[in-house]
């Protein structure tokens, strides 16, 4: 567990912690900025099982959802593409809503009435963990036309100095989202912080970034080479440090409504 876990998606706060910030920080137009929920699965493929045979059980999963009138939940699969041997599992499941509630009524209805649909996931995959994050955003992504909802997703485990705390970075990380986006990045970017399943992380918190392809990563990627280095070193420098990221191919399994819908 403890590898898998530090291979994705964890950090050191509970999910009270997003009813901190909404005390303190403010996001987009003077909004609380307020973390949300989001599961993680993460899974192998069973013995001659692969992404086709995951298909055909997500597709079970969307219809036992659209008749359970499930309308406030958001679903991809991510398959490692930048990766190590430290990533020993083949897919990731991650499931959304906007509250913690939402999600947990969900998950309700799953155990209550979704045997079967489980079943057909489980003969697909097995899963070595499953764990729950509160996501504080950090950088809201730019609207897309036609957007698919397929995304390029990178993990980097990022740790405070002595005497730091996430207090202390918030306001240097919301600058570093407005100084990329002054400078032409399309992505959006995340902090997540473990809240169930997890433990005993070596790390503080988890930054991640999403792009819409891997185009828009790889100009993010010179524009960090040719000069983004000198702000985040102004910005971070003697205060957080991260590894080098894990990026995943995600594909959007499922979307929640919007509230235009």
């Amino acid at each position: 567990m403890k590898s898998v876990l530090s291979a994705i998606v964890s950090g050191g706060l509970v999910l009270c912690f997003g009813s901190v910030f909404a005390d303190n920080h403010k996001g987009d137009e003077g909004e609380a900025n307020v973390a949300s929920p989001m599961e993680m699965f993460a899974c192998s493929y069973n013995d001659g099982m692969g992404p086709a045979d995951l298909d055909a059980a997500t597709k079970d999963f969307n219809a036992w959802a659209d008749k359970q009138g499930i309308t406030d939940y958001s679903a991809w699969t991510l398959t490692p593409y930048y990766f190590s041997q430290e990533q020993d599992f083949d897919v990731l499941w991650f499931g959304a809503a906007e509250k913690a509630k939402s999600l947990g009524r969900v998950q309700d209805t799953w155990l209550a009435t979704g045997a079967k649909e489980a079943q057909g996931f489980a003969d697909v995959m097995t899963c070595g963990a499953h764990a729950a994050f509160s996501v504080l955003t950090m950088k809201k992504p730019p609207e897309r036309e036609g957007d698919s909802g397929d995304l390029v997703v990178s993990f980097s485990d990022c740790n405070t100095a002595d005497g730091v705390t996430f207090g202390d970075l918030y306001e240097p990380m919301i600058e570093w989202g407005e100084y990329r986006g002054e400078n032409g990045s399309k992505a959006g970017a995340w902090v997540f912080f473990p809240s169930f399943g997890g433990g005993k992380e070596e790390f503080d918190f988890k930054w991640v970034t999403a792009y819409e392809n891997l185009e828009d990563l790889g100009a993010d990627w010179d524009q960090m080479n040719e000069s983004g280095w000198k702000k985040a070193n102004e910005l971070f420098e003697g205060k957080l440090s991260c590894d080098s990221s894990r990026s995943y191919l995600a594909n959007n399994r499922r979307q929640a409504s919007s509230d235009d819908d």
